[in-house]
């Protein structure tokens, strides 16, 4: 076969995922509190971008003109005479709330004032200081205790006497080496340790979890009853006492993104834009653009390039806002026997079926409803909540959520009898009374996502 090198035209169609496309579709998926930060940065970034409230527009409407008509000739004349960067803007720290709220100290700070209450010499709080340092964000001490002696030139049993000063601090168990540790230092701070606990965290830790508590009680030769009360006194205890004050802890607030509200027995759906800056192009910098020989043509591309991009800025905005309120009103339309009646009533629903009510792309669907919330009748929800897949039912009934039957589940298992719990087939059964075809693997499954445990681990004696 003859090789030939040759030229040829061809046409294609491609979508181009440009600059101000991709702004779009990140704006799309911020939730309130992103959005608003971003804009914040863009107010400070690009001059043509202005907060207005819609008030002062009113009140203002009869003087804007003359206003801006003299705030143009001053920054015309201070531009020319002092020849100062159009892209700098001072900018005053405002004063909110925000700016007088303290943070809760981390682990290594509350140790540590605690540390610098007790009756210790320089050379022990150095030492104190090299463990706390050295603890993880649970609290267990993650060094080996002849490690810090050699490193600090110091010996053995003053390490092991700070170690000790640690284990009486608050949270309680903090500064221990493993799990069991940890837990027989919360039992003797509470006055609770025995020898029965003590061998039960030592050795069946294992068993315990699993609910083998007729395997614990041959071995320790104890009642049922007696294993079993010790072992719920053992799961009261915090296995990581140093993860409250782990900055994954700190509070974070949701703002809801849509409003769902029941007004004379209609559905009313609104998108909550309050709590982010109403954006307007600056006429001041608007007119200055418009003045003909008055810059250079690199000032000139600098303003039109600003201008363009707060233009989409505002657009997109908008058109974030147009399709949140789209594809909500599509979900109440779904589940508005939910808002009525509660979760047994959610129904099974797909990011594709809102895409065709929506007459929008699927992926579309799935950023508008990332990391947002929707106030309802029923309580605070995020928009995917209502996303699940659903089980067949018979009598020719509807498909039934996941997410009913797993609130079901929990109703079956809070009722049931504690001496003799349901096994995962009796489950099944009392599901298929009610209707809903599900089998036992399914419920096991969703026992477990629940966290809820088997049948040998509920049983009371």
């Amino acid at each position: 076969m003859k090789m030939v090198n040759s030229l040829f035209v061809e046409q294609q169609q491609k979508l181009m995922m440009t600059p101000e496309l991709r702004q779009a579709i990140a704006i799309l998926q911020m939730s309130t509190l992103e959005l608003n930060e971003y804009i914040q940065n863009e107010l400070e970034e690009n001059p043509f971008l202005e907060e207005k409230d819609l008030d002062d527009l009113e009140d203002n409407a009869e003087n804007l003109d003359e206003d801006e008509a003299t705030r143009l000739e001053e920054w015309l004349e201070i531009y020319h005479d002092r020849d100062i960067d159009i892209g700098l803007k001072e900018q005053k720290e405002e004063k909110t709330y925000e700016n007088y709220l303290t943070k809760a100290p981390s682990l290594f700070e509350h140790l540590e004032f605690q540390l610098h209450l007790v009756d210790l010499t320089e050379e022990e709080i150095e030492i104190g200081i090299y463990l706390i340092g050295n603890l993880d964000h649970n609290g267990y001490l993650c060094i080996d205790l002849h490690e810090v002696a050699h490193n600090l030139n110091v010996s053995l049993t003053k390490v092991e006497e700070i170690l000790q000063v640690i284990h009486s601090f608050h949270p309680h168990g903090v500064g221990a080496r493993n799990l069991e540790e940890c837990l027989l230092l919360q039992l003797k701070h509470y006055g609770k340790e025995s020898e029965i606990a003590r061998k039960i965290i030592e050795n069946h830790l294992d068993d315990l979890a699993k609910g083998k508590l007729n395997k614990i009680a041959c071995v320790l030769a104890i009642s049922v009853q007696q294993t079993q009360e010790i072992c719920d006194l053992i799961r009261t205890l915090d296995p990581k006492p140093g993860y409250q004050y782990s900055s994954d802890q700190e509070i974070r607030y949701i703002v809801p993104e849509v409003f769902v509200e029941n007004i004379d027995g209609e559905y009313i759906v609104y998108v909550n834009d309050l709590n982010y800056p109403r954006l307007i192009v600056s006429r001041l910098y608007e007119n200055i653009l418009r003045q003909p020989g008055s810059f250079p043509d690199e000032t000139r591309k600098y303003l039109e390039d600003k201008m363009g991009s707060a233009l989409w800025l505002i657009r997109s905005i908008e058109q974030r806002k147009m399709t949140l309120d789209k594809v909500a009103r599509c979900i109440v339309d779904v589940q508005s026997e939910f808002l009525d009646k509660g979760i047994q009533y959610l129904k099974p629903l797909k990011l594709q079926q809102i895409a065709q009510m929506a007459n929008v792309h699927e992926s579309t669907v799935s950023r508008a409803t990332t990391n947002k919330y929707i106030q309802t009748p029923q309580g605070l929800y995020e928009l995917k909540y209502f996303f699940s897949s659903g089980m067949d039912s018979y009598h020719g009934m509807d498909r039934v959520s996941s997410k009913s039957i797993k609130h079901m589940l929990e109703g079956i298992i809070d009722n049931e009898d504690n001496m003799k719990p349901f096994s995962d087939e009796q489950i099944a059964q009392l599901f298929k009374e009610k209707g809903i075809r599900i089998s036992r693997r399914t419920i096991a499954k969703y026992r477990q996502e629940l966290g809820i445990p088997s049948t040998m681990s509920r049983k009371r004696y």
